[in-house]
């Protein structure tokens, strides 16, 4: 098995993010960025799979602010490799990042036993499209919203769990090389002490790739940003329940909804 984990930082949402004078960009001043929960889930299945069937895990992932330590956080749970590409992940939208990490592939090259696993979402890549514009421009198979994958036929095959609404589950045959969309890996992150990363950040090494820039015409261009609009307040009724079902009923016969 050869597993690339594909990382995509963005804003922490926890932070409160504000617009820059420019009214194009966010204030970096005291923004933080971090890597996406189905990244680190991404991650910890690739690290199961390789405790289970052998093999590499490498992570890949553009240039951003913080990157370096999610991926010595990484290589301290185990991962073999880690690679940062010189592109700035944050000036690039969905189809540009996929052209990125299709330039990388193209480069690095694809064997038989190829996994590729980006998370399945990033807060700014809500629907998902990075891994399946990736797969397309790979020509691989895409299988994405993954909760668990099983490596077959001697590596050559995965069996993997895809999600769907509803609590609905189907489980998909995919040969191999493939990318998969992880939504969640069989069992959660692993905690890695913040004394291993430092010994990490001391002995081991992040390579660099240097890549042309994407297609101008594929890069994230914004005119303007704007905070969410105010739309009102919350109403809070109070009584018991009779009284607050009667103040509900005349809210909505008020509006015309009853």
């Amino acid at each position: 098995m050869n597993a690339y984990v594909l990382i995509k930082m963005a804003p922490d949402p926890v932070e409160e993010l504000d617009i820059a004078n420019d009214g194009k960009s966010l204030n970096a001043e005291f923004i933080r960025f971090k890597s996406g929960d189905p990244d680190e889930h991404s991650i910890e299945q690739a690290l199961l799979l390789k405790e289970k069937n052998g093999g590499k895990v490498t992570v890949v992932a553009l240039d951003a602010p913080e990157v370096d330590d999610v991926l010595y956080t990484a290589l301290a749970k185990g991962v073999d490799r880690a690679v940062k590409i010189s592109l700035d992940q944050t000036q690039l939208g969905s189809v540009a990042t996929a052209q990125a990490f299709a330039s990388f592939f193209q480069k690095e090259g694809i064997s038989s036993d190829t996994l590729i696993m980006p998370g399945t979402q990033a807060i700014d890549d809500i629907e998902g499209e990075t891994g399946a514009l990736l797969a397309e421009m790979l020509a691989l198979p895409y299988i994405g919203v993954v909760s668990g994958i099983t490596l077959t036929n001697g590596g050559a095959k995965a069996v993997v769990v895809k999600e769907f609404s509803s609590g609905l589950r189907g489980e998909y045959e995919v040969e191999l090389p493939a990318v998969l969309g992880i939504q969640s890996a069989e069992k959660p992150p692993r905690y890695v002490p913040v004394a291993k990363i430092r010994a990490v950040m001391k002995t081991a090494k992040i390579e660099t790739v240097d890549l042309s820039e994407p297609d101008k015409a594929k890069i994230l261009e914004i005119e303007r940003m704007y905070k969410p609009e105010v739309a009102g307040r919350a109403q809070i009724l109070e009584g018991d329940v009779k009284e607050i079902a009667a103040k509900l009923a005349e809210i909505f016969a008020e509006r015309g909804i009853i």
